[in-house]
């Protein structure tokens, strides 16, 4: 899955398959972390926040998706 860049102190990229709807995240420090099921109208809505990194922590982060370290 490729990545886009994304501006944020925290997340360095973030990837999105529609198909399997698995969202990619890469962090700063280097960590990429796969989460499951995330609908696409989530993805879309982080990709166009003004503050990616705090809609990840309302829209990921707090709704308890699953996730796995990738690696």
């Amino acid at each position: 899955m490729s990545r886009e860049p994304v501006e944020s102190s925290s997340i360095r990229s973030i990837g999105y398959d529609p198909m399997s709807k698995m969202m990619e995240v890469e962090f700063n420090k280097g960590a990429v972390y796969v989460y499951e099921d995330v609908p696409e109208d989530v993805y879309h809505t982080l990709m166009t926040s003004e503050s990616i990194g705090r809609a990840f922590s309302e829209l990921i982060k707090s709704a308890g998706y699953t996730y796995e370290l990738k690696g």
